[in-house]
């Protein structure tokens, strides 16, 4: 696969139609930031560096690219005036300078690109000295247009709102990725003009400069459509992000994982998932969760940030995990609350069991052992010990700071160890 010097990444925009106070590259498709997936494209092409091009909320962007761990081999370079594309492009000339190779020209609103097309757009440019990717979308929504020569040479881009009704009526369209042989791009940038109606340097310009130079750009026409969806507004996120659904659940799929519905299954990035686990339908799994083999969940089960399923583990019918581990075996089935629980192996957790792990202040963690038996409507009131082999009556509260040893039952509210009945032996 070809290797970029340098990968490019736009991210400076507002976003003004997206109505949000977040920078437009931060919000979330499947419990992570847009421009995670980006940066995952980035790095597909094994660059020397990436060049990260921020602006709106630029202080909030390079903290959510720290945080996520995103940050290794990023360069962060500020457009304090927002003048364009080109402009964003131009900013970055002194990282330019330094590198090596290709240049490529990511969006940090483009989230589906994939690898395979951005290799085929490497390819491209090693073949003509520059490339583009274009495509032929059933709804434009505001792309420039693709103008050919007869002979099928790109021959311009023309900005949807200065083309004529002919070119509007063309069906491919430019989608802004594009990859240049460093040189070509250094010598063209610094002739981008801003004579035109926005006052902006457009980055589709280059296209026409190296043209004038003698280079014929190759255009890549995607295959899948869906690849080309740029993010401008909510129903484009809802759209792009059902697409990112989609590859993770085929990606579940095709490791062995049961996924009964995909329809009414949702799962987050980053999700592990062990083999011949059964996944039923309207549950939703999010990020920072791991199962392991075997396991079942749902119908309607709510797994949140910190919960690990054993292997065999199941939870079920409109429950919700949050920080819990469930041990191995155990089953928590039914209309169950479990906040920041260790659950040991081979445990019963009863219908209607909570675990209340909020004070209205500090949360904290209960810990249920191996082989007990949590009665139906039991309300443990963290921090709670359950032994292993212990049982709780059904509705018992069990208030906070208690200890139930191994084997004991506890019932009543609160709850209170059960007296033992005296046998025959006893009253002798």
């Amino acid at each position: 696969m070809p290797r970029a010097g340098t990968v490019v990444i736009l991210a400076a925009g507002q976003g003004t139609r997206m109505k949000s106070r977040a920078p437009k590259v931060l919000h979330a498709m499947c419990g992570r930031p847009m421009i995670g997936y980006v940066l995952d494209q980035a790095r597909a092409l094994e660059p020397e560096r990436i060049v990260l091009v921020v602006g709106q909320g630029a202080d909030e962007v390079e903290a959510a690219v720290r945080d996520a761990g995103d940050a290794e081999g990023v360069v962060f370079v500020r457009q304090e005036e927002q003048l364009g594309t080109g402009h964003a492009v131009q900013v970055c000339l002194p990282e330019l300078r330094e590198s090596a190779g290709p240049v490529v020209v990511l969006y940090g609103d483009m989230p589906l690109l994939t690898e395979e097309s951005l290799t085929a757009l490497c390819e491209a440019q090693a073949r003509a000295g520059a490339s583009l990717l274009t495509a032929t979308p059933e709804r434009p929504r505001g792309f420039g247009r693709i103008v050919r020569a007869e002979e099928g040479a790109v021959r311009a881009i023309v900005e949807e709102k200065d083309a004529s009704p002919e070119e509007l009526a063309l069906r491919e369209v430019n989608l802004g990725v594009y990859c240049f042989d460093k040189d070509a791009l250094l010598s063209a940038l610094p002739r981008l003009s801003n004579d035109n109606a926005q006052s902006e340097y457009y980055i589709t310009d280059l296209i026409a400069i190296l043209i004038e130079d003698g280079v014929q750009p190759e255009a890549v026409v995607l295959e899948d459509e869906r690849e080309a969806i740029g993010i401008n507004t909510l129903g484009h996120l809802a759209e792009a992000r059902a697409a990112i659904q989609e590859r993770i659940l085929e990606r579940h799929l095709a490791a062995g994982v049961h996924i009964e519905d995909p329809a009414t299954t949702y799962i987050d990035h980053g999700v592990a998932i062990g083999a011949g686990t059964k996944i039923l339908p309207c549950t939703v799994i999010r990020a920072g969760v791991e199962i392991g083999s075997g396991c079942e969940v749902g119908p309607f089960t709510h797994l949140r940030v910190g919960t690990v399923l054993d292997d065999g583990a199941e939870v079920g019918n409109f429950t919700e995990a949050k920080k819990a581990r469930v041990g191995s075996g155990t089953k928590a089935k039914h209309l169950t609350y479990l906040g920041d629980v260790t659950i040991g192996r081979k445990t019963n957790i009863g219908a209607g069991t909570i675990v209340a792990n909020y004070d209205g202040k500090l949360k904290h963690k209960t810990v249920i052992g191996d082989n007990a038996f949590v009665g139906s409507g039991t309300v443990l009131i963290a921090p709670v010990r359950v032994g292993d082999g212990a049982l709780t009556g059904g509705g018992a509260v069990v208030t906070r700071n208690s200890e139930i040893p191994a084997g004991e039952a506890w019932v009543g509210v609160p709850a209170k160890p059960l007296a033992r009945r005296k046998n025959a032996e006893d009253e002798k």
